[in-house]
């Protein structure tokens, strides 16, 4: 059964200073556009961390996300103690030049001080980059393929759908060229008879040998039996490739056009009004299978 490229899976792991998230996103896309969204993954970790999102999702615009919330005791070990002292160390200092050079006024409060130096850059800096390391690694690349089953199963589910939407648009264009077959003894009639109309109205006298010569070259001309044929076989052959082909997504798009030249000539010859509307219906049908096989995988 074939899969969407829109999808969403999210895993969680804990680690020894808190609890890692993994979350993934997909949407239609020509090749494995793989964006890591996070500054948590170590340098040497992002390469490992593209192949195993490109090897389990193939194709796709896909955005992994990697956040972490830490434990209390672990965010409280944070504070950064020399950068709170030095701070604090300066601004004591301008306190003091403060107060020097304006001693009637109260300037500074020393019940906000901390509270602003806790706000300062870098106090309460975490260390990202220890947070992922070789000791928890097992853990985190076990949580990002557990967000990438996830990403699979609702690409399976979404994958039912789009199967079933295309298949059946496909059936109703198998459905048109038989209704374009009703109306071509009635075309073939109607155009001969314009033809042997404009005759009389000129008041012109055809040698019949020739005329029936000249009737049948202009009728080639016309035929669209072709067309239908190779319509027919396109329409039998995207729903071969569909149910065979793991990843029909290109190859379905590429059907899809050699469905509608045949669909395009098809009107140009028509020449009957019933014909031609039934023409913009298959066409209708063939766009949206189109903008649906750019999702498909």
């Amino acid at each position: 059964m074939i899969k969407s490229m829109t999808g969403y899976g999210k895993a969680e792991t804990m680690l020894e200073s808190g609890k890692l998230s993994v979350e993934i996103r997909s949407l239609n896309g020509k090749n494995a556009d793989i964006s890591l969204k996070t500054a948590l993954l170590p340098k040497d970790k992002e390469l490992i961390v593209r192949q195993i999102v490109a090897d389990e999702l193939k194709r796709g615009s896909i955005d992994v996300f990697v956040s972490f919330e830490a434990n209390a005791a672990d965010s409280a070990k944070k504070i950064n103690r020399e950068l709170v002292i030095e701070y604090f160390r300066q601004i004591d200092e301008i306190s003091g030049e403060l107060v020097r050079e304006f001693p009637n006024s109260n300037i500074i409060d020393s019940s906000y001080v901390f509270p602003t130096i806790l706000r300062m850059p870098d106090v309460m800096d975490m260390k990202k980059a220890d947070i992922i390391n070789d000791d928890n690694w097992p853990a985190v690349e076990a949580c990002i393929r557990e967000a990438l089953a996830r990403v699979n199963e609702f690409r399976a589910r979404e994958g039912e759908t789009l199967y079933r939407d295309v298949t059946s648009k496909v059936r109703n264009i198998l459905s048109y060229v038989d209704q374009v077959e009703q109306h071509e003894q009635e075309r073939i009639s109607a155009i001969r008879g314009k033809i042997l109309d404009r005759f009389e109205e000129l008041k012109l006298e055809p040698d019949q040998s020739r005329l029936e010569q000249e009737m049948i070259y202009y009728m080639e001309k016309l035929d669209i039996n072709e067309e239908k044929v190779r319509l027919r076989q396109h329409c039998r052959y995207f729903m071969d490739t569909i149910d065979s082909d793991p990843q029909p997504g290109k190859k379905l798009g590429f059907i899809a056009q050699e469905m509608g030249r045949e669909i395009n000539t098809t009107g140009s010859k028509a020449n009957n009004t019933d014909i031609q509307q039934i023409v913009v219906r298959m066409k209708d049908e063939l766009e949206k299978i189109k903008e649906q096989s750019l999702n498909i995988l």
